[in-house]
């Protein structure tokens, strides 16, 4: 085995991961401050073990009557029945017509179906279902209320609406002590849902069918003034209305424009005749034949001529016959002149004619379009007025149209949500079966006892407040003083023959301990370097060269003996000494431990071993270097438990200090006096008392401060 130097882990390496349960592993607290924090501990096996073989029977018992006081309240709880009834919104809109309901459908919006559902857990809707249902008189409800607002609460806390997944189902339960009354309730509440929501189309409807009708008589009055404006001003104006967009002017204008145009071409036709009637007079030349009568003369003369040369070839020129047939002739001439005459003159009068009537025409054409230039405003306002009629008649006609779909709508309207599912009266209650219950019940029965159980144990055993270094050597702190001192203070047992040289206040009410008393794994362990300040002082008085060896060892159960030689050997390290701790195993079976184990900054080793160790270097031939001692200024020897190991007790013959560490309460036990007997054998050995967990105001410090 070889120690290493003043940086080994195996001999300064903080003790930290070696904790045990004498000693809880927490922060390391100043002396003389208290603190109120706490530690957690860990649960164990063996200690789990050793807490339900003391506390057993407290926690059967406790367990017991808990669970007894729970099938009690079992029994006495009333059995509640849950019964609900599903109700569907169909999101599909029935299309009879083509026109828009007023109120449509909520579609694929789920918001809206989670609106719905929030306005049927509303006080609106249920406040008329509580006065409706007379949930007053019912006493499992209502439990002697009548005040609404209290049976609207009562109501709605056995009431639960809710949406069924991602469906556009919605499930309406009621809870009730009756199964029948469960169902009756979540019936009522479903029907009413339901209704409502057909109520609301129909009333949506019905009132945008009287805003339409209050509309309409609105726009018919609006609409009748605009006409009525459009009359009278077509009235005053004297405008006539010839349709196509025209007024009776127009078609004037229109209709003697073209009888000017015919009047005109009439009387150029007449002229024409006039002057081809002269031309021919002059002329002395036949014109076109239209008159009958001169047509005739023109026949007659015609045959009287042939009939005058057939008689002159006949009888000659002197012939009775052709004297008579020539003033024949002649009578024929003068008539045909006569009436070419005449008809010039006739021509010449329808020329007149139509030549007045065409400035006749032009008289009046021009007299018209004067006219119309001057009531061309008027038409203009008038086109206004008609725009504004127009307006108000589309506008009316709209509504109108709009009305009486609607009015008709209020006989197609149905409601999109349906009852898909009417509640029942369910069989079995809302309670879990009635084993698990059973299993429930123990467990917790069992897990709350044995919380209980430790609680108070943990409570009862807790111990007094920590004092610092100086309280501990006073016996309190300096106000407590005068009261120790005239107090009458109790006889402490008999001390053995060992003088004290350190005593240690109980520091676990600093850290809160578990009922295991096992630390957490990541907590701290307690430094007592403050209070082990006399034994370095010892160590370094003590004579001899070299390094010095120390024997911790503990005497009767949690003396803290190890967490003693881990502190007493982290001091040194701080101090600046090599220091080396070493504990000692029990050899179970005989057989030696070799010194190879190492544990948490401390080196483990049988009682043989380390009695080689440390006699090696002292026997005769044997090299000052084999020696340890010439290689830390401390040796720490911790044994553990002489119950398992009497003989690690002879480890004392090569201790340069023995230092027993012992509990307050544990001084004048048989094994304390069993171990002061056997130390007798070593007198030349320093031996000194290390009192652990002293409590505060102990009897031990109070015989010291009033000696």
């Amino acid at each position: 085995m070889t120690f290493g130097s003043r940086a080994s882990p195996r001999n300064s390496a903080p003790t930290e991961p070696m904790a045990s349960w004498e000693a809880p592993r927490v922060a390391p607290a100043l002396p003389g401050r208290t603190s109120t924090a706490f530690i957690k501990g860990s649960l164990t096996v063996s200690g789990a073990m050793s807490f339900l073989r003391e506390n057993g029977r407290r926690i059967a018992i406790l367990a017991l009557a808990m669970f007894a006081l729970g099938i009690a309240v079992l029994m006495v709880l009333p059995v509640r029945f849950a019964a609900t009834a599903l109700v569907v919104v169909d999101p599909r809109e029935q299309r009879v017509t083509t026109d828009q309901d007023v109120l449509p459908g909520i579609g694929q919006d789920a918001a809206a179906l989670q609106s719905l559902i929030e306005i049927a857990k509303s006080d609106g809707f249920l406040r008329p279902l509580i006065e409706q249902l007379k949930i007053a008189s019912d006493e499992d409800v209502a439990g002697g209320q009548t005040d609404t607002t209290r049976l609207l609460e009562k109501f709605r806390g056995r009431l639960d609406i809710s949406r069924r997944g991602l469906t556009y189902v919605i499930a309406i339960s009621f809870t009730s002590n009756s199964p029948e009354r469960a169902a009756y309730y979540a019936n009522a509440v479903a029907e009413a849902f339901v209704a409502n929501q057909g109520r609301v189309r129909t009333e949506a409807t019905d009132e945008a069918a009287d805003w339409l009708k209050d509309r309409l008589k609105t726009l018919n009055e609006r609409l009748r003034a605009s006409e009525d404006a459009v009359a009278a001003f077509r009235l005053e104006h004297k405008i006539v209305n010839a349709g196509k967009d025209s007024t009776t002017q127009q078609l004037r204008v229109t209709d003697l424009t073209q009888q000017v145009s015919a009047a005109r071409a009439r009387t150029a036709e007449a002229k024409s005749r006039y002057e081809q009637a002269q031309r021919d007079l002059k002329a002395n030349v036949d014109g076109p034949v239209k008159q009958d009568l001169l047509s005739v003369l023109r026949a007659q003369r015609s045959a009287l001529n042939d009939q005058i040369a057939q008689k002159k070839a006949v009888f000659g020129e002197r012939h009775p016959d052709l004297m008579i047939s020539y003033s024949q002739l002649s009578d024929l001439n003068r008539q045909i002149e006569v009436e070419r005459k005449k008809n010039i003159d006739t021509a010449k009068s329808e020329y007149e004619a139509q030549l007045e009537q065409q400035n006749s025409l032009e008289k009046q054409l021009k007299a018209v379009e004067t006219q119309m230039l001057v009531d061309g405003q008027a038409v203009v306002r008038l086109q206004e007025l008609q725009r504004d009629a127009e307006a108000n008649k589309n506008i009316y006609e709209q509504f109108l149209s709009r009305f009486k779909s609607t009015n008709e709508q209020r006989l197609l309207q149905n409601s999109q949500t349906k009852i898909a599912s009417p509640a029942i009266p369910p069989l079995r209650s809302t309670r879990p079966p009635l084993a698990l219950l059973l299993a429930a019940l123990a467990i917790a029965s069992i897990l709350t006892s044995t919380a209980a159980v430790a609680v108070t144990k943990s409570v009862s055993e807790k111990p007094a407040p920590a004092r610092s270094p100086a309280d501990a050597a006073t016996g309190g702190t300096p106000d407590q003083q005068p009261l120790r001192r005239v107090s009458v203070l109790p006889q402490p047992a008999a001390l053995p023959s060992v003088p004290v040289w350190v005593r240690i206040p109980d520091l676990a009410p600093e850290f809160a301990k578990s009922v295991w008393q096992k630390p957490t794994t990541a907590a701290a362990e307690i430094d007592l370097g403050p209070y082990l300040r006399p034994l370095l002082e010892k160590i370094d008085g003590a004579p001899g060269l070299g390094g010095k060896v120390a024997l911790v060892i503990s005497v009767g159960k949690s003396a803290g003996g190890n967490t003693v030689a881990r502190s007493l050997n982290r001091s040194a390290v701080n101090k600046g000494m090599l220091s080396v701790l070493i504990q000692v195993k029990p050899e179970l079976g005989g057989a030696a431990s070799a010194v190879t184990d190492w544990q948490g900054g401390a080196t483990i080793a049988g009682v043989q071993s380390v009695n080689e160790l440390l006699g090696a270097g002292r026997t005769a031939g044997s090299r000052p270097a084999d020696d340890i001692r010439s290689e830390f200024d401390l040796i720490i020897v911790h044994a553990t438990s002489l119950a398992l190991q009497p003989d690690a007790l002879a480890l004392a013959a090569h201790a340069d200090l023995v230092m027993l560490v012992v509990r307050d309460a544990e001084l004048g036990s048989a094994a304390m006096r069993r171990i002061t007997a056997a130390l007798g054998r070593f007198d030349g050995v320093p031996s000194g008392l290390v009192i652990n967990h002293v409590p505060a105001g102990s009897a031990a410090q109070l015989t010291e401060l009033a000696g």
